[in-house]
């Protein structure tokens, strides 16, 4: 395999893509399509795909992939219809009468985006929160705040085997929902950091509405929509990991949930359609990096340990940390929770790092500069590594040595990475 420095070329091109995307945010659809056409023409014409070689290893590969860029594209697109619904809902407007009037008001905000990711996916719970925020704070929210939001969804999931497709990975292999709870020790200590820092940046940029609008009535109708569609999704991923593991690599059903249950609704309001062409454009954007990212030859990765594992959550903040979780768990040896908290809360640290901060970042384009995100969102890296040595310290590293040789649920077969 041709490599420079001992590194496959493949990661240089990869780099150079998201150095472009760091230095031209505002080209960052084209910069990733680029990436993606170099490392694809690259690796057809010299290295060859595991699928097979030239065009037809890249077909085949695409087939491997499929369901997974399905599934996220259907999400994306669809919780963008949700967050719009929850908006015209009125509930953000009305919500200040129940919120602190200060920096608290804030804090507590980025609470409940940490909880609703607790049982929700990372992407609606981003969402929401963004939705809140706009109309809390003017539309007017600091990018430090809007990477606390993305911090807290994340952070929310990181110990859920229902909030994060990582963690539902791990759920699938066999590890125990409650080997994952552990992540929460090192989660909770990141949210209070983040939630504290981000809060009083946001109170200084724009400070929470004080007074709600006094003839303001909740639209119970899109607060229906919102409960249908986030029920839909939950009950489809539990039935399917649970249930028909075999078939979850054949269809994209948890997207394709969303956009059923989006369907059904349409009798009840009308969805706004009307935002699907630039929320298109991020969600393309985020399918460009895992294609990216899916066609790296990482056969291996370092020694399972503490420091691998704290070494995962910055390569996850450039890396999808789908194909990331996959190989861990190939390779066992990992403190589940210590790996679920590693790789769900360290893609927060640059925007496009999660499928949260993409989507989020379709609200606030201003979100979309590597630079503002580092600068301003400082302390979600600070509260990473906080979190992760509260987690070492309280918790400690109890690696799981054996792997999941059989399934303990049908899910099992599903994973297939």
């Amino acid at each position: 395999m041709p490599s420079l420095f001992g590194i496959p070329v493949e990661f240089f091109l990869f780099g150079l893509t998201l150095l472009g995307v760091a230095l031209l945010h505002n080209h960052t659809l084209y910069v990733g399509l680029g990436g993606l056409t170099s490392i694809a023409v690259y690796k057809m014409a010299v290295t060859g795909f595991k699928t097979g070689a030239g065009v037809g290893g890249f077909v085949g590969h695409l087939g491997h992939e499929w369901v997974t860029l399905a599934n996220l594209f259907c999400l994306l697109m669809g919780f963008a219809l949700l967050s719009r619904h929850f908006e015209k809902s009125h509930v953000p407007v009305v919500l200040p009468k129940y919120l602190p009037e200060d920096w608290k008001g804030g804090f507590v905000l980025l609470v409940m985006v940490f909880v609703l990711s607790s049982f929700l996916d990372n992407i609606a719970a981003a969402l929401i929160g963004g939705a809140m925020a706009h109309q809390l704070f003017r539309a007017k929210v600091h990018i430090g705040y809007l990477a606390a939001i993305v911090a807290a969804s994340n952070a929310g999931g990181s110990g859920s085997v229902v909030g994060d497709t990582t963690t539902t990975m791990l759920w699938i292999a066999g590890v125990s929902p409650l080997a994952v709870l552990e992540a929460y020790a090192g989660a909770v200590v990141s949210l209070l950091i983040v939630g504290v820092v981000a809060a009083k940046q946001q109170h200084a940029y724009s400070p929470i509405l004080k007074h709600a609008h006094a003839h303001t009535h909740v639209d119970w109708g899109r607060v229906g929509i919102v409960a249908i569609i986030l029920t839909s999704a939950i009950v489809t991923n539990v039935m399917v990991n649970l249930q028909f593991g075999h078939l979850a690599e054949s269809f994209p059903f948890i997207g394709g949930s969303v956009w059923i249950a989006l369907g059904a609704t349409m009798v009840i309001r009308r969805p706004d359609w009307e935002i699907l062409p630039e929320t298109a454009k991020g969600s393309i954007f985020l399918l460009s990096l895992v294609l990216c990212a899916s066609m790296m030859p990482v056969e291996e990765l370092p020694a399972a340990s503490v420091l691998t594992t704290l070494g995962l959550g910055f390569v996850s903040a450039v890396f999808d940390n789908i194909p990331l979780t996959a190989l861990a768990i190939k390779q066992g040896g990992y403190d589940w929770g210590f790996l679920a908290y590693a790789v769900g809360f360290g893609g927060s640290m640059v925007w496009f790092g999660s499928s949260a901060g993409v989507a989020l970042s379709n609200m606030f384009p201003e979100a979309k500069s590597v630079g503002q995100w580092l600068r301003h969102g400082w302390h979600v890296a600070a509260a990473y590594v906080a979190g992760f040595a509260v987690l070492t310290a309280v918790v400690g590293w109890h690696p799981d040595t054996r792997l999941p040789e059989a399934p303990r649920h049908p899910a099992q077969h599903s994973l297939a990475k």
